[in-house]
């Protein structure tokens, strides 16, 4: 009776799960849309472009840096606790975005919100599993959750268009504050605490296992979550083990890969990684890394990685193509993206129906093999091919988003212990910014390269390829110029669409459909023929 009643007071798992979508709405927009605002800002604080844009690159590192240990911490002193915290100083820093007098108060308060965008994101997915006890209602949760924070991050573009031509950039920040003071107030009365210590972990509406199941054979068995212990050296090397991998890829196309600015914080990520795996060993520490030998989550994480790669790794650039092609305008660029943010919301309406008839193995290679086809397309309208291409290039890349990410978040928590789901969240989410950062740094290094091999070592002409801005470049040099550039957006999409190939090939191989958490329908299929 004291079971029943505590459940019929505990909030409804709608109120957990409109509080961590729109903290991932604010998260993840504020990731993109920055961009579109970067000449204005530079501008009015009167500073270099190239300072300015580590606005970009200080939330970037900030945020990577931190996802792993945020998720092992929310599974110590609560994931509600780690989720307000972080929405506090998300929030907090924000305002001081919006009011920064200089470039250096803007980048300091931008590595505030990585901070806080990190502490929100990291517990996010395991929040979602503990509200939900019944396994086909989360799986609709994760996967609406994926779509909105998919689609906050493409709309980002029109959003900071919009803003900044309505308001200036500095109501991209500033809008953050009344959102970040309701969704603190809603934690703070409508959300629940979970963490493992007090076995709430995975816990649904009313107490029962909402989220995990056992590991695959084989797979090491974790650590009572009782027994794990406060680590500082463990959170400290994982912070600057990511830290030291992120760097060199934010850094390198802007001081060049073989500086020691670059070489030195990459020498320093392998130490840093080899004294994270062996402070771990014990089993009780920051993270269990047994969860690395059960195939399905490590494939989760890969795929993760490959898929952001391929997709927020080349939006730049396509952003940079539409803009310069055409001539649009910032808002123009954000508009003509609608098709990519219009099909990721559409198609993320139906993967829970279609994660309930097919196997996640089908959907997440089905969704690589779209994105593929996306990239296929654009290539051919960097190539010269009609506006129709475009669009319907831009519509696959959202389906294939749609249909490769929540099944993805939905094997972070489904199959691990639940009193590991927040850790599996930090781990599966912290390849996510890894993956971006590297998708820049690779397509951008490739896509200079094209350039100085069309184009030679001319400073002038090449900048102006390089920042689409052909209207700098006159006669019979703007044609090269446009050409190069051109040649270099098609091979960047070639490129990511063969990666595409590959991730698709690698989801067959690794989520495994005998898993009946990767394989909903699996049972009823036996039933029948039986």
């Amino acid at each position: 009776m004291t079971a029943a009643v505590a459940a019929a007071r505990r909030p409804a798992p709608g109120w957990t799960f409109a509080l961590v979508s729109a903290g991932g709405v604010v998260m993840t927009l504020d990731v993109t849309v920055v961009n579109v605002a970067l000449a204005e800002i530079a501008r009015d604080l009167d500073t270099g472009l190239g300072q300015v844009q580590w606005t970009v690159s200080g939330y970037s590192l900030a945020f990577g840096a931190l996802l792993l240990t945020a998720g092992a911490l929310s599974d110590r002193i609560g994931r509600r606790a780690v989720f307000t915290a972080g929405t506090a100083l998300f929030t907090l820093a924000s305002a001081a975005c919006g009011l920064a007098p200089g470039a250096a108060s803007l980048v300091a308060a931008r590595a505030a919100q990585g901070v806080g965008g990190a502490l929100m994101f990291a517990p996010a997915l395991a929040l979602l599993a503990a509200a939900y006890r019944d396994e086909e209602r989360r799986r609709s949760a994760i996967a609406a959750f994926a779509a909105i924070a998919s689609a906050a991050g493409a709309l980002g573009p029109v959003v900071g268009g919009v803003a900044v031509e309505a308001a200036g950039w500095r109501w991209i920040f500033l809008v953050n504050v009344p959102i970040g003071v309701l969704v603190i107030a809603g934690a703070l009365t409508r959300m629940p605490e979970s963490k493992a210590a007090d076995g709430t972990a995975g816990s649904g509406a009313d107490g029962e296992t909402g989220s995990g199941t056992a590991p695959e054979p084989g797979a090491a068995s974790p650590a009572p979550a009782g027994r794990r212990r406060i680590d500082p050296l463990g959170a400290l090397l994982a912070a600057g083990a990511l830290l030291a991998l992120h760097y060199p890829l934010v850094a390198g196309p802007e001081h060049g890969w073989t500086s020691a600015g670059v070489l030195v914080p990459a020498a320093l990520g392998v130490p840093l990684a080899v004294a994270l795996v062996l402070s771990q060993r014990r089993g009780d520490g920051l993270l269990d890394l047994s969860l690395l030998r059960i195939r399905a989550f490590a494939g989760a994480a890969v795929l993760g990685f490959l898929a952001r790669l391929t997709g927020l790794g080349t939006l730049a650039l396509t952003t940079l193509w539409l803009a310069g092609t055409h001539s649009y305008s910032p808002l123009e660029t954000g508009l003509h993206l609608l098709p990519l943010t219009g099909s990721l919301l559409i198609t993320g309406i139906f993967v829970a129906r279609l994660q309930r008839a097919f196997p996640a193995s089908a959907l997440v290679a089905t969704g690589f093999a779209l994105m593929g086809g996306g990239l296929l397309a654009l290539a051919w309208a960097g190539a010269g091919a009609p506006g129709a291409v475009t669009v319907t290039g831009f519509v696959l890349l959202g389906v294939g988003g749609a249909l490769v990410f929540p099944p993805l978040m939905g094997i972070a928590v489904a199959v691990v212990p639940p009193d590991r789901a927040g850790m599996a969240s930090g781990l599966t989410n912290a390849a996510y910014p890894l993956g971006t950062a590297a998708g820049v740094a690779v397509f951008g290094a490739v896509f200079a390269s094209v350039l100085t091999a069309r184009l030679g070592t001319s400073d002038g002409l090449r900048a102006a390829a390089e920042t689409a801005r052909f209207d700098l470049v006159p006669g019979a040099s703007r044609a090269a110029a446009e050409s190069a550039f051109s040649s270099a957006f098609t091979l960047v999409c070639l490129l990511a669409a063969a990666i595409c190939a590959a991730g698709a090939l690698l989801a067959v191989r690794t989520l495994r459909a005998s898993d009946p958490a990767l394989d909903p329908v699996r049972p009823v299929r036996e039933k029948s023929a039986a």
